[in-house]
């Protein structure tokens, strides 16, 4: 760890206490440690503007084989704490991070030493988080409060169960009813429940392949890393399965948007041809509603016939504009930023709106330098949006690949320069509906 020392510019009672894991797995507030977190390897007292009440929808982690690490006032120094005491007891401490819901993006990782043979934590975005006034708070920001994604919408287990009992037996046939079943009440998936509520943003799966091996897959990982907290499916829907859900979805649902591209399969536009059909076919039944593509944005002439046969918007990931960084996260297979700028000016052309999905990670998007790539990325290729989202990964796995460097450039100022440059940028978590919200 970086033992430069960052004193707070503000008042100690603003800040708040460390919080920490007995070998139980209790958390506990220290006695007089405070909270810390980190940008990159270099510890840091969070400010308060950077720092919330702990958003319910939240869930707490701890960090098995992280030492947690906490602001010293008395010493005026970073402290691990290892062995606490707590009247006749020792607790063997492991570090606590907090996992936001959708719509904020974290601004600081859990400050924490890693042990020896420390375990490869599950692909969480793991954010730094305190105690005061009896209440938690953690490091991070709310860059869009889409109420349609408010974690209370999607807690009715029993009348969900209800819902895909009913559209399976409607559509016994459709396969893809059947994956998107098992997402909503297996893995707790708020956009697959959408599909059986009939609301808002549908997800279309369609891809078991991909085209890259990106370091932190959510739906394939090799046996010698943690499991992947998705399954990716493992059959291409057919153009009828696709059209038999999304017709009546952005027919009768509230705000519709139908999107290929998520977190349960590979790289859609692998399945172009199934998927343009399936525009093609819904477009020629209902103009109603938005088709989105989530993309790795690696082939640009397939991308713009797909906008051309009907696709309304493109969204595509990266976590960063710069070619190392970015190759050494996403590993592309036959693709390169190039083909990515590409991608988006075409869906300009084509009329599309386009967005990027900002893997953001503090340490690597939080610089100067990753600021200024930004701007020539957006001049590049006149993007609408960028969509802030957390990179879930382990972040001593991700500090491994990639390296840090350069002072901490905060989030908030970063995200200011940027709408002084582009007064037309929109910072975002969620793809929109047309009708808005």
């Amino acid at each position: 760890m970086n033992s430069q020392v960052r004193e707070p510019g503000f008042s100690s009672e603003e800040i708040p206490s460390l919080v920490f894991a007995d070998q139980e797995g209790n958390i506990l507030d220290h006695p007089h440690l405070k909270m810390a977190g980190m940008s990159g390897h270099t510890p840091m007292v969070p400010s308060p503007d950077e720092l919330v009440p702990l958003p319910f929808g939240s869930t707490l982690f701890f960090m098995p084989g992280r030492i947690p690490v906490g602001w010293d006032i008395r010493q005026n120094r970073f402290i691990p704490c290892s062995d606490t005491p707590s009247g006749t007891d020792v607790y063997h401490c492991s570090a606590v991070a907090a996992f936001l819901p959708p719509g904020y993006v974290r601004t600081l990782l859990p400050a924490r030493h890693c042990r020896k043979k420390a375990p490869t934590l599950p692909l969480w975005a793991y954010a730094a988080v305190g105690w005061r006034d009896n209440r938690f708070w953690a490091a991070g920001i709310m860059v869009d409060s889409n109420p349609h994604w408010d974690p209370k919408y999607f807690q009715d287990d029993a009348g969900l169960a209800d819902l895909v009992k009913k559209a399976l037996e409607e559509k016994p046939k459709n396969r893809l009813i059947r994956h998107l079943a098992r997402c909503a009440s297996e893995y707790h998936c708020f956009a697959a429940k959408n599909c059986f509520y009939r609301r808002w943003e549908l997800p279309l799966p369609t891809s078991p392949g991909c085209n890259a091996e990106c370091l932190g897959c959510i739906s394939l990982q090799p046996a010698s890393l943690c499991p992947a907290p998705h399954e990716r499916i493992n059959f291409v829907p057919s153009v009828d399965e696709i059209c038999e859900i999304t017709i009546p979805h952005l027919e009768y649902a509230e705000d519709p948007i139908a999107s290929f591209g998520q977190g349960c399969e590979g790289e859609p536009i692998l399945q172009a041809d199934v998927i343009k059909a399936a525009v093609e076919g819904i477009r020629s039944n209902t103009p109603k509603g938005i088709i989105n593509l989530n993309t790795n944005g690696s082939k640009p002439e397939t991308i713009s016939q797909l906008c051309r046969s009907g696709m309304d918007s493109i969204r595509v990931t990266l976590n960063s504009p710069d070619p190392l960084i970015f190759s050494a996260y996403h590993r592309p297979i036959g693709f390169s930023l190039n083909e990515i700028k590409r991608s988006l000016i075409l869906a300009e052309e084509a009329e599309a709106s386009s967005a990027i999905n900002l893997l953001v990670f503090p340490g690597i998007t939080d610089r100067e330098e990753e600021r200024d790539r930004l701007i020539n990325f957006i001049r590049e290729t006149g993007i609408d949006q960028i969509q802030m989202r957390n990179l879930n990964i382990d972040p001593d796995l991700y500090l491994r690949a990639i390296k840090t460097k350069g002072e901490r450039y905060p989030l908030l100022k970063w995200m200011a320069d940027l709408k002084e440059v582009f007064p037309q940028i929109s910072f975002g978590y969620f793809n929109r509906a047309k009708t808005g919200i």
